[in-house]
């Protein structure tokens, strides 16, 4: 971190959505879409990678019929896009254990804010099936609306200056490691998420 969480030690609070606030799981993204082409999900898994596609989408920069077409070639199968829709938002499996509770008490002290690498189809599902838990952020920063993603410089830079306080006062919580590299690049205090008690602890650290 770029400096010990303590109390009063932050302004605002800035957190990823998946495997942070919502749980996710793309086995079942893969399963989905094996089970409408009748093959196995390990064919699709060894030929799938997160590829400049992948990262346009996130960015707004091409549609989900595109994103699917692309995918349709990639993957070798010929499924509809309604098909492919129904595997993709299947990754969202839930709420992390126990974050509603901790997104409750720390927003009564400090502004909550959400910072996501997501495309329009996910937007559209997470916003309605999760509305709940999405109510505890003031804003949430989604790449492909602002055309940028994590962990580009200006990606943070972009949030940084829209909250309106200095990068150093404030906290983000994130699960991949080069995300939190590119925030504390960017001046945030950085919290490196990989087991469900590390925001309950650092939010104690913080003295919410």
């Amino acid at each position: 971190m770029n400096s010990p969480l303590s109390p009063n030690s932050a302004d605002a609070l800035l957190f990823d959505l998946g495997r942070v606030v919502l749980d996710i799981d793309f086995g079942k993204v893969v399963a989905s879409w094996a089970a409408h082409a009748g093959c196995e999900p390990a064919q699709l898994v060894a030929r799938f990678s997160p590829n400049d596609a992948w990262h346009r989408h996130e960015r707004g920069e091409i549609s989900d019929a595109e994103f699917f077409e692309g995918l349709r070639k990639s993957l070798g199968i010929a499924i509809s896009d309604a098909q492919f829709l129904e595997g993709w938002n299947a990754i969202f499996t839930g709420e992390m254990p126990e974050i509603a509770t901790a997104l409750a008490r720390a927003g009564e002290r400090l502004p909550l804010y959400a910072f996501s690498n997501t495309n329009n189809a996910h937007v559209v599902h997470f916003s309605r099936a999760y509305a709940d838990v999405l109510g505890h952020f003031r804003e949430i920063y989604l790449s492909n609306a602002i055309g940028l993603r994590k962990p580009e410089a200006a990606a943070f830079d972009h949030v940084v200056k829209a909250i309106g306080l200095p990068a150093s006062r404030i906290v983000f919580f994130d699960d991949s490691a080069d995300n939190i590299k590119g925030a504390r690049a960017r001046g945030l205090t950085a919290v490196h998420v990989t087991a469900p008690d590390d925001v309950a602890k650092a939010l104690a650290a913080l003295g919410l």
